[in-house]
């Protein structure tokens, strides 16, 4: 079942000399194609091995130049359009291509292969996954035995039995992400169930809705042009643009750096409220104040209490624009009736750790400049997450600063260029995923509780569910056994499913625990595009396939294409259509197409889209300030709701109406003495999990090959540590093994560790790389979002004595057995689809197309039953400007969401 010519080239040789002729620059592996004389395709992967020249390609860290020399990448630079280039960029992009991690070839976990071999009887031994051999197979074994296990769960638990854990895309900048070629496949065969909301700001995407009419999160925010000429004063909460900027969900070309500098230049002064100095705040030179981790809700309802009662607050912004302000002020005054005190400075300096002073001194700066508040979603990874954001809100009103020039709030100025101009154009799009008629969901970081009970009640954005019982996984492009809290717990559940297939390039922590691995290429190696900036949308990239197949792997188009031939839906899930006919088909419905033919775009890499004067001058909820009857928001009000009537007839036990102090499960204020707050920022030198596997960005920052631990001079001090020892942190989920940075750059009591480490177990159990999340809770926020709270974790730390020789063994490949074993075809009985598909491929409306091609394939929901009307009212404007729809398009596909809208 070797692919075809069309589905590997993309082009005929015809089609490929026919381009040379007409000047267009072909792509290395068009260019082996017309310098091959033999047609087969072992000739044109060998003419494709020995190709030297220079190819254009684009990243989550930037758009490079590869150059090649007999078919091996041996330089990676950067392209012009990239002002702030990072080594993860001209090393990490490099390093991984040719990693020893690589995954060579599919393989099947020993234990599940026998169980299969044996007809399913007996067990599959789950409790071996991780530490199982692994057994070298075919592409149509591995294809067969994962098309049989998908089809066997649906026969026996139905479709809601098959679980995709595979929902960000982020392993991917362009258009094939895995997720969604994933997500097409599954709903050709009737659907799956599925995650809902995300890791990343899964409270934050919830709540702001209903509090100021947009998802906020995930929006752009103010031209940075208009805060250099404005603001006074800009208030960094947990916010770190320069370093969470240094990637990007499509193509990073770090524009935005620029415009903090001019910010910067013009006066403008910075504050960080953080537990720990950001390198944002070395570049800034932000004043730092020090706040206990999780207790930020504590500080605004006090820096509000404090205008309040010296009568500096707006009323007359707060009677203009917003609702509710007499039940938040009476909780303010502690005259609610809910006994708890005034939310006075002192009051908040015990349970902040600020000056009761400094409190008061701060909310009087913030009243008296023209500032900007800029929240991070770390803040909102925590329980009770929503209440750090809502307060924050709340407490702008009171400044009465909102839709101001260069003032007001914001959440996303860490996140995809926030306050670059926005193009408004239309971004390439690739293929849609379909309708999913399985209405089961999970929210991401519930996985281990859906897995540990089946069946059991939840509550999710005001609406009851019952978890799915879920029997198969299948996990592409997403390393879920890294992003998931309490991996120990994670993988116990993980003994209830029968079967968990990953299709991954490396071996990370996902595929380590798998039973079927499918080894997929990089983007290096196929064609595709992507755009530069979430927000600003202002170019195409072209993403040339650079180097040929490494090893036996597929991409994953190719992947799913032959999953589909096997279960009969190859046709429904091509449409007939190669890879480079959906590149083309996506660039030319872009907007720059309308000024850079298609040949030139894929000839020079790049293709701008203009950006209109006016966006630089655009202020974010500007017209809102300007006429609120005319702009109003998309709340019950249509204005900022400081008590929300909607959330207090949920009647949701640890979901107060307005923003409260509520203790977290675990924080300093409630932690055994000598224990430590953990928090778990994004890494400096990686995206996630992504580059962990990079040996010469790991030496930037490894100490002792292992993930580096910052703490307090004061802590390492208190427990005999010097800056490089060995460290255990531990608590009662788990322990891991790491590195001493000690730093008078974070405060006593807090330690800091990078989320995203690959997983190794130690001798001990402990994980010997430092991966967070064998530490952190899988506790959610609260029972309206149900979102992840990895910055609530208390641990013990001390001088490790007892570490394993020889270092981290996580980048170490497994032990794989060879094996010719093969399968009759009936086996598989892969015939069993075609009463799947006659019910699974119905025409779809036009407003479905669209909303599933091009509004699904990272964050929010993907049903329209999932939200409100006034929900999607407010999170449609944000995302339609993300996914580049046009008046009419926007027009169609609100009315579809707003007629199948939660009622």
């Amino acid at each position: 079942m070797f692919v075809t010519r069309r589905h590997l080239l993309g082009m005929g040789a015809a089609g490929a000399l026919g381009a040379m002729g007409a000047g267009m620059k072909l792509s290395p592996l068009s260019q082996a194609l017309a310098a091959a004389a033999d047609p087969d395709p072992a000739a044109q992967l060998a003419a494709l091995k020995a190709f030297s020249g220079q190819v254009p390609h684009a990243t989550h860290y930037g758009p490079l130049l590869a150059t090649v020399k007999n078919g091996r990448i041996v330089d990676v630079r950067p392209q012009a359009s990239d002002k702030r280039p990072t080594p993860m960029l001209t090393e990490g992009v490099l390093d991984r291509t040719y990693d020893q991690t690589r995954i060579t070839g599919p393989v099947v976990r020993k234990s599940y292969l026998e169980w299969e071999q044996n007809g399913r009887k007996g067990s599959n031994k789950p409790e071996l996954r991780g530490k199982d051999e692994w057994v070298e197979v075919s592409w149509d074994t591995a294809l067969g035995l994962t098309a049989k296990a998908i089809l066997d769960t649906i026969e026996k638990h139905g479709n809601e039995g098959c679980f995709s854990s595979s929902y960000g895309g982020w392993s991917h900048a362009g258009i094939f992400r895995p997720n969604v070629l994933q997500g097409r496949f599954f709903n050709l065969l009737g659907g799956c169930s599925m995650t809902t909301g995300d890791y990343s700001a899964g409270a934050g995407q919830i709540i702001m809705p209903m509090v100021i009419g947009d998802m906020e999160v995930y929006s752009a925010q103010t031209a940075w042009e208009v805060m250099r000429d404005n603001t006074e004063l800009v208030v960094f909460i947990g916010c770190d643009p320069d370093k969470n900027n240094r990637i990007e969900y499509t193509v990073a070309d770090h524009e935005m750096f620029a415009g903090w500098d001019a910010i910067k230049a013009a006066g403008c002064k910075f504050m960080s409220i953080n537990p720990q100095v950001t390198t944002t705040d070395e570049k800034m030179g932000s004043e730092w104040v020090r706040i206990i981790p999780n207790t930020d809700t504590a500080l605004f309802l006090a820096m509000g209490y404090h205008l309040l009662s010296t009568k500096k607050h707006n009323q007359a912004f707060i009677d203009k624009y917003t609702v509710g302000f007499d039940r938040y002020r009476a909780y303010l005054e502690g005259k609610d009736g809910d006994g708890s005190p005034p939310k006075t400075p002192e009051w908040a300096e015990k349970i902040t750790g600020i000056p009761a002073a400094k409190i008061r001194s701060m909310a009087e700066l913030m009243a008296s400049k023209r500032t900007q508040l800029c929240g991070s979603w770390a803040i909102q990874r925590a329980h009770h997450g929503e209440m750090p954001y809502w307060a924050i809100v709340n407490f702008a009103c009171i400044l009465g600063n909102i839709g101001l020039p260069g003032q007001g709030v914001g959440f996303s100025w860490h996140y995809g260029g926030g306050g670059m101009p926005q193009s408004g154009g239309v971004a390439p799009t690739g293929m849609s995923q379909g309708r999913n008629p399985v209405k089961k969901i999970c929210p991401a970081s519930r996985i281990n509780e859906m897995l540990l009970n089946p069946g059991k009640a939840f509550s999710y954005n005001g609406s009851q569910y019952t978890y799915p019982t879920v029997k198969l996984i299948y996990n592409a492009g997403n390393n879920v056994f890294s992003h998931q809290q309490d991996l120990n717990e994670l993988a116990r559940a993980l003994k209830n499913v029968d079967t968990y297939i990953c299709q991954e390039p490396w071996w990370n922590g996902s595929a380590r625990w798998a039973d079927i691995v499918l080894a997929a290429t990089t983007t290096i190696e196929r064609n595709d595009l992507s755009t530069a900036g979430t927000y600003s949308i202002d170019k195409v990239f072209a993403m040339k396939q650079v180097v040929a197949p490494q090893h036996n792997a597929l991409d994953d188009f190719e992947i799913f294409r032959r999953l589909s031939e096997l279960c009969g839906i190859e046709y429904a899930f091509t449409e007939g259509k190669t890879q480079m006919d959906y590149v083309r088909a996506a660039y030319e419905g872009s907007t720059a197409a309308k000024t850079t033919p298609f040949d030139k775009f894929w000839a020079e890499g790049m293709a701008p889209i203009p950006v209109p004067q006016q966006a630089h001058r655009w202020t974010r909820h500007g017209e809102f300030r300007e006429d609120p009857k005319k702009h109003a928001l998309h709340t019950p009000s249509g204005k900022i709701e400081m008590y929300s009537s909607t959330i207090e007839k949920m009647k949701i036990a640890d979901m107060p109406p307005m923003p409260k102090w509520q203790e977290p499960g675990e924080y300093l204020g409630n932690a055994r003495k000598g224990q430590v707050h953990v928090v778990s920022p994004h890494p400096y030198w990686r995206l996630h999990s992504q580059l962990n596997n990079s040996a010469r960005l790991r030496k930037r920052y490894a100490i002792q090959t292992r993930e580096p631990l910052t703490l307090s001079v004061e802590d390492a001090r208190a427990n005999g540590i010097k800056d490089g020892d060995l460290v255990e942190l531990f608590n009662d989920r788990g322990a891991v093994v790491v590195g001493a940075r000690v730093s008078d750059k974070i405060m006593p009591g807090v330690v800091s560790l990078y989320e995203g480490a690959w997983p190794q177990l130690d001798s001990k159990g402990r994980c010997n790389n430092g991966q967070i999340n064998f530490l952190t809770s899988s506790r959610g926020a609260s029972g309206l979002t149900q979102a992840a709270t990895a910055n609530s974790c208390i641990a013990s730390i001390r001088k490790c004595r007892d570490a394993d020789a020889g270092g981290t063994r996580a980048f170490a490949p497994p032990k794989i057995r060879k094996s010719d074993i093969k399968f009759d075809a009936q086996f598989f009985g892969a015939d069993r689809a075609v009463s799947l598909r006659e019910k699974a491929t119905a025409s779809l409306s036009p407003a479905e197309k669209i909303f599933y091609q091009r509004c699904t394939m990272c964050h929010g929901p993907r049903d329209p039953g999932q939200f409100t009307e006034k929900q999607w009212l407010g999170i449609t404007p944000s995302m339609f400007q993300r996914a580049g729809l046009n008046d009419n398009e926007r027009k169609v596909v609100l009315e579809f969401l707003l007629k199948n809208a939660k009622q």
